[in-house]
C-alpha cells in the first residue's frame, strides 16, 4: 500500500516504470475557434500503479481540466493512446469515476440520494444502492446528515458527499479535479487527511488535480508537472516519504523549492 514509502524524494524528468493500472501516451487535443486553432495539450505521457495517488500541478489554464474531461470520455482526444491494465481503450466513458470542481450536487435531492446518483445512471436499483451509500455514512462524516439538503450542510460536507457519490461509483480510478479548490484553509487541511483515509479503506488509485503545490505534497505519491498551454508534461517527483507528512520537514522544503522552480519556468511575467 501507498503508505508504506518511507526515505528522501527522487527527482526525474522521465517517464515511471511499473506495471500501470493506465497508461497516457502522447495525448493531444486541439480546439477550434473560427479559422484559429488553439492546441491545448501536446504529447501528454504519464501513467498511475493501482492504488497510487497521483497528484497533477501545472500553470493556471495549461489543460488539466482538458485533460480530465479526455479521461472520463466527456471530449475525444486528436491524437495518442490511453491504455487501462496494458490495453488499449478508445472508449472511455463510464471507465472513471469523475469529481469535477463543483460539487455539482442537485439541491432537490437529500444527502443520500445525492451520493447514489451515479449508481442509479449505471442501473443499480435504488433500494440497494440506498442500503450501501447509508452503510457508509459514517466512514464519510455523514452519519446523520442524509436527509439534509445541499443548501443545509457545510463546506466540506457537500465536498464529501460529492467524494461519497464517486467513490460509490466504485470504479478502479478516479479523477479529482481541484476537489478542496474552494474550501478555507482549515477546512481544506482536513478534508486532506480525511482524503487519505477514505482512500487507504477503499483503495483505487487516484488522480488529483490541484494548483496547490503543498497539497501535492502532502497527498501524493508521485507528482506530475505540466507546461504551460500547449500542454505537456515537464517533470514528475517521486515522494517517498511516510504518511503523515509536515510541509515544514526540511525534505519537504526541498521538494516544494523544485516543484515552484519548475511552474515558475512556466510563467510569463509582463515586462514594465
Amino acid at each position: 500500500m501507498p503508505f508504506s514509502h518511507a526515505g528522501k524524494a527522487v527527482f526525474y524528468m522521465k517517464k515511471h516504470g511499473g506495471d500501470s493500472l493506465i497508461q497516457v501516451e502522447d495525448l493531444s487535443k486541439a480546439f477550434s475557434r473560427g479559422s484559429d486553432t488553439l492546441q491545448v495539450l501536446q504529447q501528454i505521457s504519464l501513467s498511475a500503479e493501482p492504488g497510487e495517488l497521483i497528484a497533477i500541478i501545472g500553470p493556471s489554464g495549461c489543460g488539466k481540466s482538458t485533460f480530465f474531461n479526455i479521461l472520463a470520455g466527456l471530449i475525444s482526444p486528436d491524437g495518442g493512446s490511453i491504455s487501462l491494465n496494458s490495453k488499449k481503450v478508445s472508449h472511455l466513458r463510464g471507465r472513471m469515476a469523475y469529481m469535477q470542481q463543483k460539487d455539482l450536487l442537485l439541491p432537490w435531492r437529500n444527502t443520500l440520494d445525492n451520493a447514489i446518483l451515479g449508481m442509479e445512471i449505471q442501473g443499480e436499483r435504488k433500494r440497494l444502492a440506498r442500503e450501501q451509500a447509508h452503510d457508509l455514512l459514517k466512514t464519510f462524516g455523514l452519519e446523520g446528515f442524509g436527509d439534509r439538503y445541499p443548501q443545509e450542510l457545510s463546506g466540506g460536507m457537500r465536498q464529501r458527499v460529492a467524494l461519497m457519490r464517486t467513490m460509490l461509483c466504485k470504479k478502479d480510478i478516479l479523477l479529482l479535479d481541484e476537489p478542496f479548490g474552494a474550501l478555507d484553509a482549515i477546512t481544506r487541511s482536513i478534508m486532506q487527511k480525511w482524503l487519505l483515509k477514505v482512500w487507504g479503506q477503499f483503495g483505487p488509485s487516484i488522480l488529483l488535480v490541484t494548483h496547490d503545490v503543498d497539497e501535492a505534497l502532502i497527498l501524493a505519491d508521485r507528482i506530475y508537472v505540466m507546461t504551460s498551454r500547449p500542454a505537456s508534461i515537464k517533470g514528475s517527483l517521486q515522494v517517498e516519504l511516510q504518511r503523515p507528512r509536515k510541509i515544514t520537514e526540511s525534505y519537504m522544503v526541498n521538494c516544494k523549492e523544485h516543484l515552484l522552480g519548475l511552474l515558475e519556468d512556466e510563467l510569463t511575467v509582463p515586462e514594465p
